[in-house]
């Protein structure tokens, strides 16, 4: 017999409500919202402002090729992206969420600073030259070394505030009825994500204005100055804190758990009738699913001497809990799933390339006032508010009101549609690189890097725009997707999921990039992804992505298919599944 599983309650070690057991020192709840979001949205504005225009700043003044730069900046988001599951890790296991944000917060802090420290000391860099007309003197190793040592700091800072980040305001208010309602829990995701999205909307048009402006000492020292108020605000509210205690290793269960399993692999499972399962304490598990069956072994009870007169196991590399069986099977199933968002990681982290385009195209809006290349990436981020904002307050309250029932799109659903937006904005990409291309022979201008075609880079708000809208449907339905599927003990590894596969996003898309550019300058030929953006292929480059992303889409219907129905989750209106009106919304074979 199976036990539908929901969201227990914030407990913390003993397994006592923290408020319960201080009523007069209540803590948490609305008063640390200010505190924690301020924190981590001054966190977003200091790194994504430094993160558009750093082509430019390693192009023009560590004199790096546009592979050798884009694809450093490749390692260092993937880095950036991959830290979180080390944060989450320690969150949960050793530090708790307080301690691992501080410490990120302070990471981030002194990386930023020794980034800035780059900018103002000039032996801190390579002397100023022309790359396209002289050989120019590399970056030091001692040079090199303080520039990537600020990246993996800051790397490492992004490392502890974004995974606990969410959680950790999600523990300050602790709302249980919230969290158990599908409508709520897609609106809460969403209304995150949107006022993150914010956050580096501001960093894209006035930090990147700044440092266009300013100069890159300015513009690197802004970012810095925002960090330390990150930080202060949110050790100045540490006593306002709801701070949970990290409970146990989640790597170390899941270990265990593939152990013992393999331990008791010859064990015969007990009987249906007989409880034979070893569980914790005020389990909502009676026995283990059917699916990856083999893992249930783990939990087993060959020897009643191994469980202790409390109840507890004595040796957890001898015997399991139901719970860490389901946690590791919880985890392995959605892997398939999870690996069809990197195809999307890859095509959203071509941030270098547009930014090449538009500061080769004329960005003027008026005679006095021209968008910044760096900066429009800013419509990526307009066009995922605005529809966070329309399909929650707006197209859903409207549909639902017109068929006379709740209407939901389910969180596979969204995730294929925005595969499908991300091929588009691929597509398209290649079609106005293939136009500006086209423009640059006829105006004779391929010998030039640094001339600027006579064609609007307005052409390329069409293709930020798809791409906000394919992470809009994607990005915040795998959150909400792996948030749900996970148990309450696996929340920060649920949030931090999509940055790894962003992570693993980044590092493909350095593998893709640099096997087509040493494949396609054979001969002596000029490379799709040349440093001079006016003799190569880009628009060859982005179609290859497109059909990638194509193939990709095919890949997650299949793996959509095999993974059958989501966990069911009671809401106020009874029991219902991840997905609604699958008949009319859904893809086939995707009942979530």
């Amino acid at each position: 017999m199976e036990v539908r599983r929901n969201f227990p309650s914030h407990e913390d070690g003993d397994g006592v409500d923290q408020q319960e057991q201080n009523p007069r020192k209540a803590k948490g709840g609305l008063i640390t919202m200010p505190f924690i979001i301020a924190n981590e949205a001054f966190e977003k504005v200091a790194s994504y402002g430094l993160q558009p225009n750093m082509i430019f700043y390693l192009m023009n003044e560590y004199k790096m090729g546009v592979t050798g730069a884009t694809n450093l900046i490749f390692y260092w988001s993937a880095a950036t992206n991959f830290m979180p599951l080390v944060g989450a890790f320690l969150a949960d296991s050793f530090l708790g969420r307080f301690l691992t944000i501080g410490f990120g917060s302070i990471a981030s802090l002194l990386g930023m600073v020794q980034l800035w420290l780059t900018a103002m000391i000039s032996r801190a860099r390579p002397p100023p030259c022309d790359q396209f007309r002289q050989h120019c003197k590399l970056a030091s190793p001692a040079q090199y070394s303080l520039l990537l040592s600020s990246f993996g700091l800051m790397s490492i800072g992004a490392g502890g505030v974004r995974p606990c980040s969410l959680a950790f305001g999600a523990d300050q208010l602790d709302n249980k009825e919230n969290l158990n309602n599908d409508r709520v829990l897609e609106s809460f995701f969403g209304w995150y994500y949107a006022s993150a999205s914010l956050s580096v909307l501001i960093a894209l048009t006035g930090v990147v204005y700044i440092q266009d402006h300013m100069g890159w000492k300015v513009g690197f020292g802004v970012p810095a100055i925002l960090m330390f108020f990150s930080t202060l605000l949110f050790f100045v509210a540490s006593s306002l804190y709801i701070k949970q205690n990290a409970s146990k290793s989640l790597f170390a269960g899941f270990l265990q758990v593939v152990v013992v399993a393999y331990k008791n692999r010859r064990l015969a499972f007990p009987p249906h009738d007989f409880n034979g399962y070893h569980r914790e304490k005020c389990s909502e598990y009676t026995s283990p699913t059917e699916k990856l069956r083999f893992l249930n072994k783990a939990c087993i009870i060959r020897n009643p001497q191994d469980v202790s007169p409390t109840g507890v196991s004595v040796n957890r590399w001898n015997l399991c809990t139901i719970e860490q069986v389901e946690e590791l099977k919880a985890l392995i199933k959605v892997i398939p799933l999870w690996s069809t968002g990197i195809m999307v990681a890859i095509n959203i982290s071509q941030s270098s390339f547009p930014a090449l385009q538009a500061s080769s195209m004329n960005r003027h809006i008026s005679s006095s006032f021209e968008i910044p290349a760096g900066s429009f990436g800013m419509f990526t981020i307009i066009t995922l508010t605005i529809w966070v904002v329309l399909y929650d307050r707006v197209i859903i309250p409207l549909t639902s009101k017109i068929a006379g029932k709740k209407i939901h799109l389910g969180v596979r659903l969204r995730m294929g549609v925005g595969i499908f937006l991300s091929g588009l904005a691929m597509t398209v990409s290649g079609i106005v690189e293939h136009i500006r291309r086209k423009k640059v022979i006829e105006q004779r201008l391929a010998d030039n890097p640094h001339a600027v075609v006579n064609m609007s880079a307005l052409w390329l708000v069409p293709q930020n725009c798809l791409t906000g809208l394919a992470e809009a449907f994607n990005a915040i339905a795998q959150t909400e997707f792996y948030y749900s599927e996970f148990p309450k003990s696996m929340s920060s590894i649920a949030s931090s999921l999509f940055g790894v596969g962003m992570a693993i996003g980044n590092l493909l898309a350095s593998v893709v990039l640099s096997t087509v550019d040493s494949a396609t300058k054979n001969g002596g030929n000029e490379s799709w992804v040349s440093s001079n953006i006016n003799k190569g292929h880009y628009d060859f480059y982005y179609w290859l992505l497109a059909a990638m992303t194509f193939i990709n889409l095919i890949y997650f219907l299949c793996c959509s298919w095999i993974y059958g129905p989501c966990v069911e989750r009671v809401g106020k209106s009874g029991v219902e599944g991840n997905g609604f009106e699958m008949e009319k919304l859904s893809v086939p074979g995707t009942p979530c």
